[in-house]
């Protein structure tokens, strides 16, 4: 698995959980007596704003835009069960790729201290890295507390100890289990990585056998090709063609030269008598 993944996995979490949190809060500010709030934001405007002062467009359409934002938030009362679901999936997203990244890295952190490192980045990068993202995952969980305890509703707040406890136990089960996982890869992966070299090293040896075999092979052309030039009385053949003349005249050199041999040591064979 790859750190950075979960890392971002976890952030998107992170943001999810914030704009949840915010729109739970806006809808439960709203709720209830929503005249009161209009009137509230009515009399702020025109203290703001009195007839010697009249505002400006844009502020008059900001006014407008948050009287009607607070009216549709408080026609979504009813949705807040749903939003509390969302928020309590969001955070289980938000733990589970955090542990997982957090075992990744220590594993990370393992390798580097029983194993040589052979990673694309220089070892400083990489350790680096690791431990910024292992620094913001532990300030990403500070913030999500202290907004839905502090900041938030209530209830938010007890859903973030809920979630915590559990994920808590869950996650260190899951750990155990990510690291044997990882583990059982790793050796998986070195077994394929020397296969693969393995028939990487049979294919160039292969290869090179085919080279020496076309390299035999056009010398052999050449030398028979040469031959047939020179001695066309010998065939055209692979293997040589031996003609009756060419074996008669092969006997008569022979006999000549047996001659000669004979006329050259006669006097020697005459004493021997």
């Amino acid at each position: 698995m790859d750190p950075i993944t979960l890392f971002a996995m976890a952030n998107a979490a992170v943001s999810a959980v914030k704009k949840g949190c915010q729109l739970y809060k806006d809808i439960k500010g709203a709720a209830g007596d929503v005249k009161g709030v209009l009137k509230d934001l009515d009399d702020q405007f025109h203290k703001l704003h009195p007839p010697e002062k009249p505002p400006t467009v844009a502020q008059k359409n900001a006014y407008i835009e948050e009287k009607n934002r607070v009216i549709e938030l408080n026609k979504q009362q009813g949705e807040t069960a749903g939003i509390y679901q969302e928020l309590a999936n969001y955070l289980g997203d938000f733990f589970d790729n955090m542990n997982k990244c957090m075992a990744v890295i220590e594993e990370e952190e393992r390798k580097a201290r029983e194993e040589i490192y052979e990673g694309d980045s220089s070892l400083g990068r990489r350790a680096l890295q690791l431990v910024i993202m292992k620094k913001q995952l532990e300030q990403m969980k500070v913030e999500l507390r202290e907004m839905m305890v502090y900041q938030a509703p209530p209830e938010l707040g007890a859903l973030w100890t809920d979630v915590s406890e559990m994920m808590k136990i869950m996650g260190e089960q899951q750990k155990v289990l990510l690291t044997k996982k990882m583990r059982a890869e790793a050796v998986i992966a070195k077994r394929h990585a020397a296969r693969m070299k393995a028939l990487r090293d049979e294919a160039w040896l292969g290869v090179s056998l085919l080279a020496v075999m076309f390299v035999l092979a056009g010398t052999f052309a050449v030398i028979i090709q040469n031959r047939i030039e020179r001695y066309p009385e010998l065939g055209t053949g692979i293997i040589p063609r031996v003609s009756d003349d060419y074996k008669a005249a092969k006997e008569q050199h022979k006999k000549e030269r047996m001659l000669e041999f004979i006329d050259q040591h006669k006097n020697e064979l005459i004493g021997d008598k």
